[in-house]
C-alpha cells in the first residue's frame, strides 16, 4: 500500500524521494500516526510536501490511494445540467423525520447508484427521493436531506452529511500552473531574498556575547547590525495596448514586490525598451527618464525583471524608427542588449500562456534576446525565474 502511495506521488509529479519514503516508514514504526487516518495524512504530508503549491496535488493522490476516490479531470466525466440543480425550494425536516430516512449504503453503492442515475435521468427533478435534483430526500443533489450522499450544485454544506462534493474543484491559490494573486507572488518572491547584516551595530548578539563572556571571564556584550533583505531589484513594466487585459496581474505583482524588497526601483515602457522610460504614466510624454541614466545610476548587482506580453510588430524590436509611438534612433534590440549586458541577472515574465508564445514572432525574438530567460507569469514560472536570478 505504501509503495503504491509513493509511486502514485512520483507519477503525479510530486518531488518525492526514497529518503522521504524511508522517513515515513520510520515514523510509522515509531507510532507517530497512532493508527489514525487523519494523523497518517498529516504525518505523510509533512514529510512529502515541502511547497504549499503541491498541497492540492498531494491531497488528490492521498484520496485516490487511501480512500478509493478516483480523480476525474475537469474535462472528463458526465456533466450535470445546471437546470437540474436550480434552487426552486429548500427542504427542511424535523429531527424525527430525518431519522426515518435510510442511508443508501456504503461508498461503492452510493457512487454506483449515482452513475446509474446519470445514465437514466433525462430532465430536472425536485422534491423526490431517487433522482438527482433539489429539495428532496435523494442521496444526490442540493438543498434536501439524506444521511449519506453526494452534494451537487449547492454553495455550501447544511447538515455536514455529504460523503462527496461533486462540484468543480477550485484550488487556484495552491496550483503552480495558474496565474498569481498577491499572496502567491509574495511567497514566490521570498525565495529571492538574501539576508545580510549591514549598517550600525544596534542589535544584541546573544551567541557572540555568551562566547566572549565565557572566553574572557567577565560580561562582554557584543552587538551586531540588524539582519535585513539585501537584494536589490529593478522592474520594468510594459504598459498600454495589449497589456491592458493584464493590468490587475501587474498590480498584484507590483504590490507584492514592494512589500518583499526594500531596495526596489520600477519603470514603465511600451512594447520594447528604447532610449526613454518613465515613472508616471499620466506624464509619460513630458517626464521621461533616459534609459542610459538608469544604467548609470543603478549598479550591476541589481536583479532585473521585465514584465510584458512581448506582443508587437517585429519591426519594433529590430529596426530604428520601428516604435509605434515615436521615432527611435536605435532599434529596440540594441537597448535590450545594453541593459542585459549591465544586469547579468535578468528575466522576463510573460502574462501570456506559454503555449501561445510560438505563434508570436516578437515573443520569440525577445526570448532570444533574453537568452531564453523568459518565463510565464504563473507560480511555477516565477519559481523558475527566481532560480535564475539568484
Amino acid at each position: 500500500m505504501f509503495v503504491k502511495f509513493f509511486y502514485e506521488m512520483k507519477e503525479s509529479g510530486l518531488p518525492v524521494s526514497i529518503k522521504e519514503y524511508l522517513m515515513l516508514l520510520e515514523a510509522l514504526k515509531a507510532g507517530c500516526s497512532d493508527f489514525s487516518v487523519d494523523n497518517f495524512y498529516y504525518l505523510s504530508r509533512s514529510i512529502f510536501v515541502k511547497d504549499e503549491t503541491k498541497l492540492d496535488k498531494f491531497d488528490r493522490v492521498f484520496a485516490k490511494v487511501f480512500e478509493g476516490i478516483e480523480f476525474i479531470a475537469e474535462d472528463e466525466g458526465a456533466e450535470i445540467p445546471d437546470e437540474w440543480l436550480k434552487k426552486m425550494a429548500e427542504l427542511y425536516l424535523s429531527k424525527e423525520e430525518m431519522e426515518k430516512i435510510n442511508s443508501l449504503g456504503d461508498w461503492d453503492e452510493i457512487m454506483e447508484t449515482l452513475k446509474k442515475r446519470l445514465e437514466e435521468q433525462k430532465e430536472r427533478h425536485q422534491g423526490g427521493n431517487k433522482w438527482i435534483g433539489t429539495a428532496g430526500k435523494s442521496p444526490f443533489g442540493a438543498y434536501g436531506y439524506n444521511p449519506e450522499g453526494v452534494r451537487i450544485g449547492q454553495k455550501e454544506g447544511r447538515h455536514g452529511r455529504a460523503i462527496k462534493v461533486w462540484d468543480k474543484r477550485e484550488f487556484k491559490n495552491l496550483d503552480d500552473s495558474v496565474e498569481l494573486g498577491t499572496r502567491n507572488i509574495k511567497l514566490a518572491l521570498k525565495k529571492l531574498r538574501q539576508f545580510a547584516r549591514q549598517g550600525e551595530a544596534d542589535q544584541l548578539d546573544l551567541d557572540g556575547t555568551i562566547k566572549a563572556t565565557a572566553h574572557n571571564g567577565y560580561l562582554d556584550i557584543k552587538m551586531r547590525p540588524e539582519r535585513h533583505n539585501a537584494v536589490k531589484v529593478l522592474i520594468f513594466f510594459d504598459v498600454g495596448g495589449s497589456m491592458d487585459p493584464h493590468i490587475k496581474m501587474c498590480q498584484e505583482l507590483f504590490s507584492a514586490a514592494r512589500t518583499e524588497f526594500k531596495h526596489l526601483e520600477f519603470f514603465y515602457f511600451h512594447n520594447c525598451l528604447y532610449e526613454q522610460v518613465w515613472k508616471d504614466n499620466a506624464r509619460r510624454q513630458t517626464e521621461t527618464i533616459p534609459t542610459m541614466d538608469v544604467l548609470h545610476t543603478y549598479p550591476h548587482d541589481y536583479k532585473l525583471i521585465f514584465i510584458g506580453d512581448a506582443s508587437m510588430s517585429p519591426y519594433e524590436i529590430s529596426y530604428p524608427g520601428g516604435s509605434v509611438e515615436h521615432w527611435n534612433e536605435e532599434a529596440g534590440e540594441i537597448w535590450m542588449k545594453r541593459i542585459t549586458n549591465v544586469y547579468q541577472k535578468a528575466v522576463w515574465l510573460n502574462p501570456v500562456p506559454e503555449e501561445h508564445w510560438s505563434y508570436s514572432q516578437s515573443t520569440q525574438m525577445l526570448k532570444s534576446l533574453m537568452d531564453d530567460r523568459m518565463h510565464p507569469l504563473t507560480l511555477s514560472g516565477i519559481d523558475s525565474a527566481v532560480k535564475q536570478l539568484r
